[in-house]
């Protein structure tokens, strides 16, 4: 079926541009991208209401908890999520229970996602068997059966020897490395950031210098093996600087940060509220300032939403003791919106970081608004005012800390290979 999108303001990412046009799609790409309007179209006409219109969201980082906890998250819950959020291609995580470190595992998770998920999905394997970090996965094999990257989540490779092999074997692959930057020892039981206020509220805490620590170590690493490498999350101002001299030098490093670390704080922890519970966790304002600057100037390549389901069991529990992350593939686009309806960010800024620049990273020929790219597009409303209610959430958990928060943005269609996956009318 051929498409038209018309009366749309587009954003482009690729060229920092907003405009608007109209959009054609025949089966599953793009075939033409016009300033105003179509002369003549043939086939379906969809009018979007002078709505914005933009490549849908790569989101690097989702946790879908198969196989081992799928009572938190599946494929198929997830998928749905997504498609709701705007997001068309999920970059999953390994951290699952047994972890993604072998080609049979690999081989069952893409069989799962292929079943059951509407939009794509493309998993991210483990660095060392079982995520301990004593010995390297087989990196080869496991690209040849769909990785797109290799990372052990959370988990710190202390044994600097082990690191380094497993980044040269990388390198010699053109496998690209994706690690958590923070000194494991300093940070081991944190709840909250340093200070007077974590004080206060006695949480132990963790100085936002172990993030620069591990990301200094990780820098070293990489001058040492010329591996490609990426930082999952950014959080602190104390660690941009180390990260700009890596690019000045020329080192293959690009570094990503979570949406909740862009648009929260240290403060919002003060009623123990567990939803708020993240690994790292809420920095102070002026981090997350600063961090929102690094994302608007290109510094911070990445915006994801760092989705990681947790049951009412694993929240319910005392702030130290309760599991860490959040929910956020529903959320990703309102709460990106945040940014923009402050004026601290442009829209084509956003979409370079949640779409243009992961697509990029991984090779993908998604996340572009242009003639041949693949069709995978947003519809939705930046002004459309909605309160969350975290019972309306398609995911399996509903562990948001925007529960009951008023926003703006509302994800109006979301189209996969041409394919509408979602629809605001439908609720799917």
């Amino acid at each position: 079926m051929t498409l038209h999108f018309i009366n749309a303001t587009l954003i482009d990412p690729e060229n920092g541009t907003e405009f608007e046009g109209s959009v054609s799609v025949e089966g599953d790409r793009i075939t033409a991208v016009t300033k105003g309007g179509i002369a003549n179209p043939k086939g379906k006409i969809i009018d979007c209401g002078g709505k914005y219109l933009a490549p849908g969201i790569v989101d690097l980082g989702v946790k879908v908890c198969e196989p081992g906890e799928r009572h938190k998250e599946s494929y198929r819950s997830a998928g749905l999520a997504a498609a709701k959020g705007g997001v068309t291609t999920m970059i999953t995580r390994p951290d699952t229970t047994p972890a993604i470190d072998s080609p049979e595992v690999l081989e069952f998770v893409t069989r799962r996602a292929n079943e059951a998920a509407p939009v794509h999905v493309l998993p991210m394997a483990a660095l060392t068997k079982g995520r301990i970090g004593r010995e390297m996965t087989e990196i080869g094999f496991l690209m040849d059966a769909g990785a797109v990257a290799f990372t052990d989540c959370d988990h710190v490779i202390t044994d600097t020897k082990v690191f380094a092999r497993a980044l040269t074997y990388a390198c010699s692959l053109g496998a690209l490395v994706i690690a958590h930057p923070q000194e494991p020892i300093l940070s081991k039981g944190a709840a909250a950031t340093s200070g007077k206020f974590a004080s206060l509220r006695g949480l132990p805490a963790v100085s936002p210098m172990a993030e620069r620590m591990g990301l200094d170590r990780d820098i070293a690493l990489i001058e040492m093996t010329g591996a490609r490498y990426h930082a999952d999350q950014i959080t602190s101002a104390r660690s941009l600087p180390a990260l700009e001299r890596a690019k000045r030098n020329g080192l293959d490093v690009t570094a990503g940060v979570g949406i909740h670390h862009l648009t929260l704080n240290a403060l919002d922890v003060a009623n123990y509220r567990t939803f708020f519970k993240l690994k790292p966790p809420l920095r102070d304002e002026d981090d997350r300032i600063a961090m929102v600057d690094a994302v608007a100037l290109g510094l911070i390549d990445i915006v994801c939403s760092m989705h990681t389901p947790q049951d009412e069991e694993s929240k319910r529990l005392p702030f130290e003791e309760a599991a860490s992350g959040a929910v956020g593939l529903e959320t990703l686009l309102p709460a990106a919106l945040r940014l923009w309806h402050a004026d601290m960010i442009t829209l084509p800024q956003l979409w370079r970081a949640m779409s243009f620049n992961p697509a990029k990273r991984l090779g993908l020929p998604s996340g572009r608004l242009e003639a041949g790219a693949p069709a995978d597009l947003v519809l939705f409303d930046a002004h459309a005012p909605f309160v969350m209610d975290r019972a309306t959430l398609l995911s399996k958990s509903r562990n948001t800390p925007f529960d009951g928060v008023r926003m703006q943005g509302k994800v109006l269609s979301t189209y996969v290979a041409g394919a509408c996956v979602y629809s605001v009318e439908t609720g799917r």
